[in-house]
């Protein structure tokens, strides 16, 4: 039953992790990722569809992204979602083919993303204790129904501690990746 719980714990804390590291892809870092699009949804006949369902992505460069809709019409619902999204970044159209291109970061817009990556990584902290907070009680609702002893739940829940302190040392490694990555110039 402990095995359980403890593994529960584990996959839950691991999700979170990697959910944050995932959202992290969405920040900008000077680079041009078609993972900066991967958010946008556009109106197709009425049903929101994600860019990459109604277009091809490509990197042309370094800083610039090429997108071209699968169909002529959906040129204009696609710099429409563009303009909508919170990119801050003006489509250029020329044909059926749209350009992002994307200005390089200042030193204060740098600044202003690693807040952005830290407050996330506050986020997937708190995430992270809230599994451990469950976790703790399911343990306790254990030993109330005398179903483990005080030993056994007070070593479930150092481990369980143990389990979300790893978990939150993982969080601060990608907020410090991401922090190296953003200040990179």
């Amino acid at each position: 039953m402990l095995n359980e719980i403890n593994k529960d714990a584990q996959t839950r804390m691991a999700k979170s992790v990697e959910a944050f590291r995932h959202d992290l892809v969405k920040v900008r870092t000077g680079r041009a990722s078609t993972a900066l699009v991967d958010s946008i949804k556009v109106n197709y006949y009425g049903s929101d569809m994600p860019l990459s369902q109604v277009a091809s992505v490509a990197v042309s460069d370094a800083r610039s992204l090429t997108i071209t809709p699968w169909e002529k019409q959906m040129v204009g619902p696609v710099e429409k979602a563009i303009l909508a999204s919170d990119l801050g970044i003006t489509p250029n159209t020329a044909g059926t083919v749209i350009r992002l291109n994307l200005p390089a970061l200042t030193e204060e817009r740098r600044r202003e993303l690693t807040k952005v990556v830290h407050a996330g990584g506050e986020d997937a902290k708190v995430a992270i204790r809230n599994i451990r907070r469950d976790a703790n009680h399911q343990v306790k609702e254990l030993l109330k129904d005398k179903q483990i002893t005080e030993d056994e739940a007070a070593r479930a829940e150092l481990d369980i501690q143990k389990l979300t302190d790893e978990a939150i040392k993982n969080v601060d490694e990608v907020v410090k990746a991401k922090e190296v990555e953003l200040m990179a110039v």
